[in-house]
C-alpha cells in the first residue's frame, strides 16, 4: 500500500491537487505485491516563470524509484512522471526477472506483467544497460570545494571523491540549475 507525503513549495497544495496526485500515483501499486508498504514523497514546485516541477521518490527496501518532470501544467506534469515511473518499473522487474528467476529478492516486490509486455520490454532494455567503458582510479582526499573545481577542470557534471574529515566515499554534481549537489554515502 503506497501511503503519501506531498510538499509544494511556492504552491498550496490543494485537495484537488492532492486527490489528482494520489489518483495517478496509486495506479503504480499495480506492479506491487501486497506485502510491500512504500511512502510515495511529492514535491510539487512552481518558479516565478510559471514553471511548475513535480518530483516523486518512492523509497523501498533494495529499491528506490525517482523521477522528476518540468512542465507549465503541473497536471501534465504528474501524468509525464507516472509514465517515467511505469517504464522505470517495468525495465527494472524485466531485468531482475531474467538474470534472478529462480532467487527470491527484489522480483518480489512486483506482481507479475503479462508474457506479451514482459517481452517488448525485455528486447528494449537488452542495449540500454551494456557498459562500453570502464574506469579504475584512487580517491584523493579532499575537501567538497575541492571537490567542485576537480570536476569543473575536467569538464564532467559529477565527481567521485574521499572525504578528509569524514573519510567517506562521497559524489558531487551539477544540477541543471547550474548549482552544485552533494551526495554522502553511509554504510550500513
Amino acid at each position: 500500500m503506497l501511503n503519501f507525503n506531498i510538499r509544494g513549495e511556492n504552491i498550496e497544495v490543494t485537495p484537488a491537487i492532492r486527490e489528482y496526485v494520489e489518483k495517478k500515483v496509486q495506479k503504480l501499486e499495480r506492479y506491487f505485491t501486497d506485502e510491500v508498504n512504500a511512502t510515495a514523497h511529492v514535491n510539487l514546485k512552481v518558479y516565478n516563470d510559471r514553471q511548475t516541477k513535480v518530483e516523486v521518490t518512492i523509497p523501498m527496501k533494495n529499491l528506490t524509484l525517482r523521477a522528476e518532470e518540468r512542465n507549465s501544467d503541473m497536471y501534465a506534469a504528474v501524468d509525464l512522471i507516472t509514465d517515467k515511473l511505469e517504464r522505470q518499473i517495468r525495465k527494472y522487474k524485466t531485468r531482475v526477472n531474467r538474470k534472478f528467476r529462480e532467487r527470491e529478492g527484489v522480483a518480489s516486490y512486483f506482481s507479475t506483467f503479462t508474457e506479451e509486455s514482459s517481452a517488448t520490454t525485455e528486447s528494449e532494455t537488452d542495449s540500454e544497460f551494456d557498459i562500453v567503458r570502464t574506469k579504475q582510479f584512487n580517491l584523493k582526499p579532499m575537501d567538497q570545494e575541492e571537490a567542485i573545481l576537480q570536476m569543473n577542470m575536467l569538464g564532467h557534471s559529477f565527481y567521485i571523491f574521499t572525504d578528509a574529515d569524514s573519510n567517506g566515499t562521497n559524489i558531487v554534481y551539477k544540477r541543471k540549475d547550474g548549482k552544485y549537489g552533494l551526495i554522502e554515502t553511509e554504510a550500513e
